[in-house]
């Protein structure tokens, strides 16, 4: 789990067959292309709060299941099930992991996160460090490559086509590693509290993993 919150920082969200390698330089995109990518971002701007359940898969085949929670701009939480005891918190100046059952958490700066472009108040996949785009029948495939704690990280987000949806994604490391994400049973336009991405302020800080 450390491991996949070091990419994340580990959490949002959510892949992978319809990824191209990424390029070294962006590419010139068509006009197709263009114009998925801005109804895409319009549509997911739009989404101002959204919760489901999330599926993780690492590289070795393990899978965990979760619920989140997002609330724009900047909000986002990640809860995992049972074995786990995480759960990844941004309230927009940072995300936290936190670990209920040793009552710790420990933060990474917000500019250091992939996919901290999707949780923003403007979706702009247009503007946003694009390495490649692929775009299928069903699905519309965005590759990004974004700066973490570790390293330059591949970030692949998977669109539905038809409702512009985010329905999966990708995060492949330096080292080759890939720990894939889908989410379901999303529901759009629900209460959340901003009460709701508190930190209890009597966990203790302790230092992240290397």
């Amino acid at each position: 789990m450390t491991r996949l919150i070091a990419a994340l920082v580990s959490a949002v969200f959510l892949f992978g067959t319809l990824a191209a390698p990424a390029f070294s330089q962006a590419r010139t995109l068509t006009p197709d292309e263009e114009f998925a990518l801005q109804e895409i971002s319009a549509h997911n701007t739009a989404i101002r709060t959204m919760a489901g359940r999330f599926e993780q898969i690492d590289s070795q085949g393990g899978r965990i299941e979760g619920t989140f929670w997002l609330k724009r701009p900047n909000n986002v939480r990640f809860r995992y099930g049972p074995p786990s005891r995480e759960e990844i918190i941004s309230q927009g100046s940072g995300f936290y992991v936190i670990d209920r059952q040793s009552r710790t958490q420990y933060a990474y700066p917000q500019e250091n996160v992939p996919l901290r472009q999707f949780l923003g108040d403007t979706v702009s996949l247009i503007n946003s460090s694009l390495s490649d785009v692929v775009m299928s029948e069903s699905h519309v495939s965005v590759m990004i490559a974004d700066d973490s704690p570790i390293g330059t990280v591949q970030v692949s987000l998977i669109f539905d086509r038809q409702t512009n949806d985010l329905v999966q994604w990708s995060l492949i490391e330096p080292s080759g590693v890939e720990t894939t994400f889908s989410i379901y049973d999303t529901q759009k336009g629900v209460d959340i509290p901003d009460q709701y991405f508190r930190i209890d302020p009597t966990y203790r800080s302790v230092n992240a993993p290397n």
